[in-house]
């Protein structure tokens, strides 16, 4: 730290670092993982509680919202569309309802065999994967027989594709697909389609809040601790039927960290830069918070971001380990890990690559922008039966060496906080969508 730095942070800067609140990450993982929070599924009233306890937190804590912004909830639009509707006629027969599945966004569809329509005949021996393109992001209308041998599939399908879908944006494809469970024809058939669907918009909320930095050359640029406080909802019962999906690990714990960091730093006072601390929506079904969070922002005052995704149990390396996705796209580890020397933590590169997860998180939308953003994360995905279960519970969990995990990120961060370290960006070309 330069002696200018030093004259103008405040007392508060002299101080050795303490460990961040263990009373405080117990309490707020405890509150968000309870069942009152009906497991936070975003749009729904669970998740407007997990953001209006996570602003008292802010509140309390006294963070700032963020500049331009009168309070911590960042709101948007979202738009939800649901088939209310779908009949298909094939040569005079009608087929029965729970054969029928239409993906479309339109208020009302009405084809028959002498509109330009697209039919897609799909047999025993075909794959849907091979036309997912057709099928799911049409360049015309469709509509597809599939053969009866595979209802599975169509099962499958209708589970995922019958509930209503949230989207960012209000426009929408202007084609539509119908699948049919039935033979194909010895010839084109007659057809009739008809559907409808109703489309809702709903406002979904980031919480946000902000510490601003000490030293004025340095306040303009901005450090982000993250996490998404949504999770899936309620799901299928569970043998013991539970279907609440608490998403204590995923990602209540790493809301967690950011309110414990939160209210870590404030007490300090003597972040050189500014601090963002926010709460994201809607990571589970695209990454609507951090995609709407990051156009609020400029990229090239976004020094860091610190996401921190599912923490709650040891690493593959042990206790007191971490480890950090896209380690080799910039020196945001090694600089982390250089401020923890000393200590028995140590930060690793991701395990799993073959997981993808530096793009399976909020970081991957800044990290697009070339923001050095990546996540923070203990779980051994590809062996975590709890994942994206009714049994992710915050009995599950490790919360004393969850604690520590977040004590390890308050202590390694300590350097770009106050300015003396500053990442390599992420190349922009490396990173995909």
């Amino acid at each position: 730290m330069s002696l200018l730095a030093a004259s103008v942070l405040p007392a508060a800067a002299q101080r050795a670092p303490a460990d961040v609140s263990a009373a405080t990450v117990e309490r707020v993982l405890t509150t968000l993982a309870a069942d009152n929070m009906q497991g936070r599924a975003t749009g729904q009233p669970g998740s407007l509680k997990a953001a209006e306890f996570l602003a008292a937190e802010f509140t309390r804590i006294g963070l700032q919202p963020l500049p331009g912004a009168t309070g911590f909830m960042q709101e948007f639009p979202a738009y939800q569309s649901a088939v209310t509707s779908a009949t298909v006629t094939l040569d005079g027969v009608e087929q029965p309802a729970g054969q029928v599945l239409a993906l479309t966004t339109q208020p009302t569809i009405a084809w028959t065999n002498k509109d330009d329509v697209r039919l897609l005949v799909l047999g025993p021996a075909d794959k849907l994967q091979q036309h997912a393109s057709e099928i799911f992001q049409p360049a015309k209308n469709t509509l597809v027989l599939l053969d009866p041998s595979q209802a599975a599939a169509f099962k499958s399908l209708a589970a995922r594709y019958s509930r209503p879908r949230l989207r960012a944006e209000p426009a929408t494809s202007a084609y539509s697909t119908v699948l049919v469970l039935a033979p194909a024809p010895a010839s084109p058939p007659a057809y009739r389609v008809a559907a409808t669907s109703t489309t809702t918009t709903l406002t979904l909320r980031n919480v946000a809040g902000y510490l601003p930095g000490h030293v004025p050359a340095q306040a303009a640029e901005k450090v982000i601790f993250s996490g998404h406080y949504d999770h899936l909802g309620i799901i299928k019962p569970s043998i013991e039927g539970d279907s609440i999906a608490n998403g204590a690990d995923d990602d209540a714990s790493g809301t967690t960290a950011v309110v414990a960091l939160a209210e870590y730093f404030k007490k300090r006072n003597d972040n050189a830069r500014s601090l963002v601390f926010v709460a994201f929506t809607a990571e589970e079904i695209g990454g609507f918070g951090a995609t709407y969070f990051s156009k609020q922002l400029k990229p090239e005052e976004l020094t860091a971001m610190f996401n921190i995704e599912m923490i709650g149990k040891p690493a593959k390396f042990g206790p007191n380990t971490a480890f950090i996705t896209g380690y080799d796209k910039s020196d945001f580890g090694p600089l982390l890990q250089a401020n923890l020397k000393g200590t028995k933590f140590k930060f690793e590169p991701d395990p799993y690559p073959e997981q993808n997860l530096f793009y399976r998180s909020d970081n991957a939308t800044l990290a697009r922008l070339g923001v050095p953003a990546h996540t923070i994360s203990t779980d051994q995905i590809p062996t975590d039966k709890l994942y994206h279960s009714v049994d992710d519970e915050v009995s599950s969990l490790d919360v004393k060496n969850m604690t520590a995990v977040v004590s390890a990120i308050a202590r390694s961060a300590t350097g770009i906080v106050a300015g003396r370290q500053t990442p390599t960006r992420v190349a922009p070309e490396k990173v995909e969508k």
